[in-house]
């Protein structure tokens, strides 16, 4: 007897297993909810687990919106802050806990400062402390911050833009103050020239720590020590060949066992337009791509493998990269782009080699505001955009894909306008709802027409729009397009209600 239960125990494991790898391999984002910000855009985002609730931490320029996410990705406003002088926008955002008071640190790209804001029951925040930019902590336009726990103390290191590019480590006090310990001043040799990626491996009872340089363009290892202070160990540039470094952005990690591994995105510099910003204007463009390195028993950083962007992947302007999950000797990738404007994700195995799983067009580009956080058993990502006409965060859910071949999607606007809108108000919003057709080429087809139902279950709503979808990435597109959402603004004053559904019909 003990015998067949352990053989069923076997097999019930190998099938989860199995079932579990062809998940990985099907993977796809399925958008949860919607919300409005209150600043001008999204820039960043994090999350912080608090007492069993899971808040979420929006910002760009002016304040920070605090959001709790329930377990069915659906996002509840709960306060908005404003920032120091009402600058912003806000980057780098990292919540943790230090001697038992949770904290958000905030760098405050255009106030040249980093705050400091004690997390409170519910979520809301309270601004306990900020540092000011000198002559050496290169604080000025900061956008990275990375918390390291030591054995004896906890450290903020800051990165940034400026003009006086380098790394800065700062102690973290007990309410919150930041001490400054080191900082390294950028040379020829280190790549700390426009921090905007950082990543922390612990190595049998080491520390290290990971940094792109976004001028730079390459990596830098540092050997991170008790005390707080940090010394360079390597250095890796791009080349015109087999490296994708030009305009390092995102940088993150993972460990499978013995095998450590730090994973380099970029947001090439051909994508800019704007003059005087990129300060090596000689570089050439071979493509874009996903770079993996492995690290070494020193802690330093060795090329290991690329995955190269093509037809079937959205690789173009890499700004943020999240690691989903770790499972099984596999992780899953999330990587946010600003040119492709999707979410693409990917796997990476214990051997260190990545390959694409599924993307899905946003309609909308992000420039570092992508989080990945974990509710029971579901995996979710929260994001935004920079753009100031969007003024949106948006969850979605990972769950296997859904096969929709040989299939469109209907999106039906069913609404009733204001008594007090004119005849003349009415037509004009219908013909800007029709002209949609024009404006976004996603949309395959779009008819409409007023209710000519009798059975008296119609709500009181008179239009119906019906918009034709070849696929969810289409869906997407026009929900975030500018022409959508400058329709929603200009005829929202005289809609009086609206039923929207959803559905896939071949």
């Amino acid at each position: 007897m003990n015998r067949i239960k352990k053989g069923i125990l076997t097999i019930t494991w190998l099938v989860s297993q199995i079932c579990l790898a062809q998940g990985f391999d099907d993977l796809m984002l399925y958008r949860q909810d919607i919300k409005s910000i209150s600043g001008t855009n999204t820039v960043s985002i994090t999350s912080y687990e608090k007492d069993g609730a899971h808040y979420i931490y929006a910002s760009g320029i002016g304040n920070i919106d605090v959001y709790s996410l329930d377990k069915q990705g659906i996002l509840t406003p709960i306060s908005n802050h404003e920032l120091y002088m009402k600058k912003g926008p806000a980057r780098g955002m990292v919540a943790d806990r230090i001697n038992g008071t949770d904290f958000l640190f905030v760098a405050n790209k255009h106030g040249d400062v980093v705050e400091t804001f004690k997390i409170l029951e519910g979520g809301s925040l309270e601004r306990v402390a900020l540092i000011e930019d000198t002559d050496e902590t290169h604080l000025g336009t900061a956008i990275t911050l990375q918390v390291i726990h030591m054995k004896k103390a906890s450290y903020l290191f800051v990165g940034g833009l400026e003009e006086t590019p380098g790394l800065s480590s700062f102690k973290i006090e007990n309410d919150g103050k930041l001490t400054h310990v080191q900082s390294m001043k950028d040379d020829e040799t280190i790549h700390t020239d426009g921090i905007i990626g950082m990543f922390v491996h612990k190595i049998k009872g080491k520390t290290y720590l990971y940094t792109g340089g976004f001028q730079d363009n390459g990596v830098s290892s540092f050997r991170v020590f008790e005390d707080g202070t940090f010394k360079n160990i390597n250095n890796i540039s791009d080349n015109t060949t087999d490296r994708y470094l030009t305009g390092a952005y995102p940088v993150t990690g993972v460990s499978f066992g013995d095998n450590n591994y730090v994973i380099v995105g970029h947001r090439h510099h051909k994508y800019y337009k704007r003059g005087g910003f990129i300060k090596r204007t000689n570089f050439v463009y071979h493509g874009d791509g996903v770079s993996v390195f492995k690290v070494d028993k020193k802690g330093a950083l060795v090329p290991h493998s690329v995955l190269k962007d093509d037809e079937h992947t959205k690789l173009q302007g890499q700004t943020r990269i999240e690691v989903v999950s770790v499972e099984n000797n596999e992780a899953v990738l999330a990587v946010g782009t600003r040119d492709d404007e999707s979410i693409q994700l990917l796997k990476l195995n214990k051997e260190g080699i990545l390959s694409p799983i599924n993307y899905l067009e946003t309609g909308y580009s992000i420039y570092y505001g992508l989080r990945a956080l974990k509710i029971g058993e579901d995996n979710f990502l929260i994001t935004g955009s920079f753009r100031n006409d969007l003024r949106k965060i948006v969850s979605y859910k990972l769950a296997p894909k859904i096969n929709r071949e040989g299939k469109v999607l209907r999106h039906m606007v069913n609404l009733k306008y204001k008594e007090d809108a004119t005849k003349e108000q009415v037509n004009e919003a219908v013909e800007a709802f029709i002209n949609l057709k024009n404006e976004i080429p996603e949309i395959a087809n779009l008819e409409w027409g007023l209710n000519d139902s009798t059975e008296g279950h119609t709500k009181d709503l008179t239009h119906c729009f019906t918009l034709t979808f070849n696929d969810e990435h289409a869906r997407e597109i026009y929900l975030f397009h500018k022409a959508h959402l400058d329709l929603v603004s200009k005829i929202g004053p005289i809609i009086a209600d609206v039923l929207v559904l959803d559905y896939w019909t071949k």
